[in-house]
């Protein structure tokens, strides 16, 4: 278990001590879970009460902040959720270094160029004409396909796989059960209904520092490329079809995809199970909402919600107009039985 103290904690994260330097910090927490000897954080006010009253020895907070109660140790810093995931990975438990080359139980083509310091591990397949960048790291059970290309300090988890001839940058993460390359959906519908398998020519590009979550599929191009820009973060169980562009430092949250030829600038991001249909195309800094279905291609700048997916201001009016329907339907049989009335005393008048 790691140990460190608050004062050697706050030299290391460059942040300003209120307490014990001595104090020994063992490990990180949230508020609500943190016990002694723990560090914890609190982004912004509406967290310096729980912070104030949580068991952490320790807690990271803005300059300024007031939590209006003493702890042990009081980390100020600028950025405090930059500094916390710091503080993680010194505490976080080490992991035994892999053992560089090839394991004997892989099998790697003698066509295949790997570069230095790169590790393959049990059962793992590198084809012919691939090459594998310095410091890469093949988990056992990954796949590597003929003429694919990675870069240097990759991480492909067991299962992950990359066909052939699709390209990595570098640090590229690819977590468990990850398929680049697989075939695009395409096929050709004769009269009878009858589908024939269109090839799919192209590759994936995935540019630099991108990472993909586990059972992630990023389909080859039908033509050219399926490109993901540098720095974008996927999630788990994404589905991004053939020709498909997405722009740097987005985010594809879980279960979210998006349909053949789409193009997605740059900061996009697309919420947990959100939709995208073919061949349409999103602006930078688009965020389209949980569950939100897109039809057709959005500016960018602004929030999505709902299907077909609207700008959250006109989809708050909406669904504060459906909540208002009950009390509407009430206030109608009302002044329908008041017409009745009327109607009937006029009648009888």
């Amino acid at each position: 278990m790691t140990e460190i103290t608050a004062g050697e904690l706050a030299e290391r994260l460059g942040a300003v001590l209120e307490g014990d330097p001595s104090l020994p910090l063992r490990g990180v927490a949230d508020l609500e879970g943190a016990r002694e000897g723990q560090l914890a954080f609190a982004g912004g006010p509406k967290y310096y009460a729980a912070a104030a009253a949580c068991g952490a020895s320790a807690v990271l907070v803005p300059e300024g902040a007031d939590l209006g109660a003493t702890h042990p140790a009081l980390l100020r810093t600028a950025d405090v959720g930059k500094a916390f995931v710091a503080a993680c990975l010194m505490f976080a438990p080490k992991t035994p270094e892999r053992p560089k080359g090839i394991d004997p139980h892989a099998w790697v083509s003698p066509d295949a160029k790997l570069g230095k310091d790169v590790s393959v591990g049990p059962f793992a397949v590198v084809e012919a004409g691939a090459e594998i960048g310095d410091g890469t790291v093949l988990y056992p059970q990954t796949y590597v396909g003929h003429g694919a290309v990675l870069g240097k300090g990759c991480l492909l988890y067991p299962f992950a796989m990359v066909r052939e001839h699709c390209r990595l940058g570098d640090r590229v993460i690819l977590h468990g059960g990850a398929a680049i390359g697989a075939d695009g959906f395409g096929y050709d519908v004769d009269a009878r209904g009858v589908r024939t398998k269109i090839p799919q020519l192209g590759i994936v590009v995935l540019e630099d520092d991108v990472e993909v979550g586990a059972n992630t599929t990023i389909d080859r191009a039908r033509f050219g490329e399926t490109r993901v820009g540098r720095g974008t973060k996927i999630d788990n169980l994404v589905q991004i079809a053939h020709n498909c562009v997405i722009g740097e430092n987005s985010v594809m949250c879980a279960q979210s995809g998006m349909a053949g030829t789409c193009t997605l600038g740059k900061r996009v991001i697309c919420a947990g199970q959100a939709g995208l249909a073919g061949h349409l195309k999103l602006g930078d800094d688009t965020v389209v909402g949980a569950q939100a279905g897109v039809p057709k291609s959005l500016p960018g700048g602004q929030v999505y919600l709902g299907s077909p997916a609207i700008p959250r201001l006109e989809f708050g009016k909406q669904v504060a107009m459906v909540n208002a329907l009950p009390k509407l339907k009430e206030q109608l049989k009302a002044l329908a039985k008041r017409v009745a009335e009327l109607e009937a005393a006029a009648e009888r008048g």
